[in-house]
């Protein structure tokens, strides 16, 4: 289902001559529109046409590739705040991968033309593209980093920490989005029975809660800290 909201407030701020980039980003209008997907709502799959750039409101996106023999892996889980699909800016013609709604989401779909302009056009909103792009790089070298020296009890840490957006401006979410632990096990390269011996050893020693969901405490740190 999708909805479009109103442009007022991003015209106000044009009228006096300034750009809102948060205003932007959750408003509407002929090339841009905010969506609505229930949880396991395929958005677009892997060799889709690549048309747009989107950024997530609210809610949760899962990031898969499938390879040749049609093995899946989980590359990214992504929540408010950030873009994905960003492909198309690349002059890329197909989606590199498969994202689906994890979580009830809500998100702005940019055509590329719209996101090509304004990121020529609005300093502000391209600052915050490109900052996003640059810690986005980071994460994934940090990842290859992970895989190839951590153990994986290390990894399974670090991944619970990073979906609970530990170390994000502002207050941590602490609270994960539904996530099961074969998707865990994909994102650290390790097996289910792995995931859940750790899950079971992170809640006995108090880093992790479940009441109903999944709640990540702080002290999880140590373990990624600990050699």
């Amino acid at each position: 289902m999708r909805k479009e909201s109103s442009l007022t407030n991003t015209k106000s701020q044009k009228e006096k001559g300034t750009f809102d980039v948060q205003a932007f980003l959750h408003s509407a209008g002929v090339s841009r529109k905010v969506e609505e997907f229930r949880r396991n709502v395929i958005i677009f799959r892997q060799g889709d046409s690549s048309k747009s750039v989107v950024y997530i409101q609210k809610g949760s996106v899962k990031i898969t590739v499938v390879n040749e023999v049609g093995k899946e892996a989980v590359v990214a889980v992504l929540g408010p705040g950030d873009f994905f699909g960003e492909e198309c800016l690349a002059g890329l013609p197909f989606r590199m991968a498969t994202a689906t709604a994890i979580t009830p989401l809500t998100a702005l779909a940019i055509e590329k033309n719209e996101m090509i302009r304004v990121l020529h056009t609005e300093p502000a909103l391209s600052d915050r593209f490109i900052s996003y792009m640059l810690v986005r790089n980071i994460r994934t070298e940090e990842d290859l980093v992970d895989q190839l020296f951590n153990s994986s009890e290390k990894r399974l840490a670090r991944t619970l920490l990073l979906l609970a957006r530990y170390g994000k401006q502002g207050e941590p979410q602490k609270m994960l989005p539904k996530v099961t632990q074969g998707m865990l096990a994909e994102m650290i390269g390790t097996t289910r029975p792995r995931v859940n011996f750790f899950m079971n050893k992170f809640r006995k020693l108090g880093f992790i809660q479940y009441n109903g969901e999944l709640h990540i405490k702080n002290s999880l740190l140590s373990v990624v800290l600990h050699d």
